[in-house]
């Protein structure tokens, strides 16, 4: 293990404060703190996905390189991905497999890397991406997060980083606490989308659509939620102006705990999504994603079979000639 950590993951993992937790424990000795995650990242997919915004899977979609890291800091009881975000399924790999990942991912025609639930394991792909880098990649990398990070944490990532999407769940410490155990998650996810808008500018597209930097922010409308969804837009608007992407989700399907809650144990209403959708008109956003009625379907939930994580066998292993 110690060949394959760097001084710096050294120093950020023997105390982690990498997120609003700030749990302090020494991930090196085997300690874990809230997440779950230990001191190698773990993957529990690397996939083309087709299914992102437009502005990341290329203008031919052939998709974003995911890879999907096991292991969260939040725990939102309507979660699609609790298998690996609250249940840890998944892969530990080196920083140099991951390395390799990320390059695999390129050779695969990936239009973008795409970091799905990064935080935990920042200090790793930073020492990886540096590999990685060394050995020709080149793609923009996207940090698909669930914004639950300090400030100092994304700050990290300056010159690492090209596309920052975060969500933003909620405004409201009520609904914080309630659904995703995260009571400050509100004040952490403004402040930190706020540095990520300072580190990489205004939204910048190239001649075929593709998003090369800056911030696209999701935010997934949920039921009997659509008022605090429409405080979320009027921070955006009076933040940020159109120099943000924003993509407004409406795909919100009952899974995990969420029928333990009245609200989340049933599907998005067509009147709630549109009336969010006609806020964001009236605020004059014209940079705004919307979703079809479709994408509400367990259909849309990757199978995290362990894909692509492996290292990939010469032909003489797999028994080939």
């Amino acid at each position: 293990m110690e060949a394959s950590i760097s001084f710096k993951e050294k120093s950020m993992l023997s105390s982690c404060h990498l997120c609003p937790r700030d749990c302090g424990v020494n991930r090196l000795s085997g300690a874990v703190g809230f997440c779950g995650a230990g001191a190698l990242a773990r993957v529990a997919l690397v996939s083309l996905h087709k299914w992102e915004e437009p502005c990341l899977v290329g203008s031919d979609g052939r998709g974003a390189g995911t890879v999907f890291f096991s292991h969260c800091n939040l725990r939102c009881c309507f979660c699609q991905n609790h298998e690996i975000s609250h249940e840890g399924k998944g892969s530990d790999v080196t920083d140099e497999r991951l390395a390799e990942i990320f390059l695999e991912q390129q050779a695969r025609g990936a239009a973008t890397l795409d970091l799905v639930t990064p935080t935990h394991f920042v200090p790793q792909i930073l020492h990886a991406l540096a590999l990685a880098k060394a050995q020709g990649f080149h793609l923009p990398v996207v940090y698909n997060s669930g914004a639950y990070e300090t400030v100092e944490t994304v700050e990290s990532l300056a010159g690492a980083v090209d596309v920052y999407l975060p969500d933003l769940k909620y405004m409201e410490e009520t609904s914080a606490r309630d659904y995703s155990a995260a009571p400050d998650y509100p004040a952490a996810a403004r402040a930190a989308i706020e540095a990520m808008f300072r580190q990489v500018g205004p939204a910048q597209f190239a001649a075929d659509g593709q998003m090369t930097r800056g911030v696209l922010v999701r935010h997934l409308v949920l039921p009997g939620c659509r008022h605090e969804s429409m405080k979320i837009l009027d921070w955006f608007h009076e933040t940020f102006g159109d120099k943000i992407q924003v993509s407004l989700m409406n795909q919100y399907t009952p899974m995990y705990h969420a029928s333990e809650h009245k609200n989340l144990s049933r599907r998005l209403t067509t009147f709630e999504y549109e009336s969010v959708v006609e806020h964001a008109l009236d605020l004059g956003m014209t940079h705004c994603y919307v979703q079809e009625r479709r994408a509400a379907s367990k259909e849309y939930v990757p199978s995290f079979d362990g894909s692509g994580v492996a290292p990939l066998q010469p032909p003489s292993l797999r028994g080939e000639p």
